[in-house]
């Protein structure tokens, strides 16, 4: 997925004032603690152990066995798109709609389509002046075996969506630069010389820390909502998860994320899959985290 960066402006401040002032300290942590418990996925994870994670093992060694796959001619791999988008598109906007119903003006009207200047295999979700879009590129879908990884790949960029993950993603780094920049405010005021350099500086790294403190379980909630859509559209969202269970470099040729970088390939995420599986067909619904 496209790098997202939340840039932490409005936070300078002068580098010696004296003690830092408790009413601050108490608000900035006040602050920080409320958005941490804003973090968290918005539905319950499913129980992917026991007979889950030993199926899920079986499938991950046996996507991991596979030979490398001839690619898709340009042409297949258009009509693969062609076929496989329409459907994933409503059975995601439907399934948004149904979950998002009680937030006014939530749009689930997403912008899909191929993204024509990428030239490496990915997918992501991001927004486009607030358009919510979904882009994936020719080159991964010339490299899918099936009309499942595709679904499926489509389905868990909607889980992106509906879990309202980029918005999260930027509370946790907000979160993660008030709870560094309190405690290096308080360490130098205790010394009795506050810093505020040393704030501004704790700022940016708690920043950084708090942009991927929840990146697995969001990557799992998305899988949850992933294979419920996928089912929805009609495809098989087990045999679309073998896509992730790939052996594949985490970085690209040119030193960023690859699609399997930002999408980590492990047994968990296949037992994920098999477990949410398990109550769609037990007709056991997303139970919202209380």
């Amino acid at each position: 997925q496209k790098d997202r960066h939340v840039h932490m402006k409005g936070f300078r401040m002068p580098r010696r004032t004296g003690r830092m002032p408790r009413p601050l300290t108490q608000l900035l942590r006040g602050a920080a603690l409320t958005l941490v418990a804003a973090c968290g996925t918005t539905y319950q994870l499913p129980d992917s152990g026991g007979v889950h994670t030993e199926e899920a093992r079986r499938l991950f060694a046996e996507a991991r066995r596979e030979p490398a796959r001839a690619p898709l001619s340009a042409g297949a791999a258009q009509a693969r798109f062609n076929r496989v988008a329409p459907r994933v598109s409503a059975a995601g906007r439907q399934y948004c709609q149904r979950l998002t119903a009680d937030r006014a003006g939530f749009n689930c009207n997403v912008d899909l389509a191929i993204d024509r200047e990428m030239a490496e295999r990915n997918a992501y979700f991001t927004y486009a002046e607030a358009q919510p879009t979904i882009r994936i590129s020719l080159p991964l879908i010339r490299d899918t075996a099936s009309d499942d990884e595709v679904a499926f790949v489509l389905a868990h960029e909607y889980g992106h969506l509906i879990g309202r993950h980029i918005e999260k993603q930027q509370q946790q780094m907000l979160a993660g630069a008030l709870l560094v920049g309190v405690l290096a405010g308080v360490a130098t005021a205790t010394a009795g010389d506050y810093d505020g350099h040393a704030v501004e500086v704790g700022l940016g790294v708690g920043a950084a820390a708090g942009s991927i403190a929840y990146s697995q379980a969001y990557e799992l909630e998305s899988d949850t909502l992933g294979t419920r859509i996928t089912v929805s559209a009609g495809y098989d969202p087990v045999a679309g998860a073998k896509f992730f269970a790939r052996p594949e470099p985490t970085r690209t040729a040119a030193g960023r994320y690859s699609f399997w970088g930002t999408h980590p390939p492990d047994e968990k995420r296949v037992a994920t899959v098999l477990a949410t599986k398990a109550e769609i067909d037990a007709r056991i619904d997303l139970r919202p985290v209380q």
